[in-house]
């Protein structure tokens, strides 16, 4: 059985994958005067895992760096997941983590 920290993992590049292809996608899209993929769903891959791959397609596609409230929105997600990732480093925070992680990962393999 995969490990959950393993199975964490995996998710996060995905997700992230996923999100900087759309970044990419959403800004062909742009150039071309083509249906483009919505903020909200956007800012919501960003919000469940996604803000690297956000971070790092904005920057590169230089997509999106001047849309209000859409930076804003995109910094404070990224920040969020900045902070969680700085508590684990604290003991009683990543023993909670990872009993989630576990849990979940039960769940999924059941």
């Amino acid at each position: 059985m995969i490990s959950p920290v393993a199975l964490f993992l995996l998710y996060l590049l995905a997700l992230n994958l996923l999100t900087f292809g759309l970044f990419w996608w959403d800004k062909r899209c742009a150039i071309t005067r083509r249906w483009r993929v919505p903020e909200s769903t956007l800012l919501t891959l960003c919000l469940v895992g996604g803000a690297l791959g956000a971070k790092t397609g904005q920057g590169i596609f230089r997509h999106k760096t001047r849309k209000e409230p859409f930076r804003t929105s995109l910094n404070a997600i990224a920040v969020l997941h900045l902070t969680f990732f700085a508590a684990l480093v604290l003991p009683e925070f990543r023993a909670a983590v990872f009993q989630i992680l576990e849990a979940i990962t039960l769940w999924i393999f059941r």
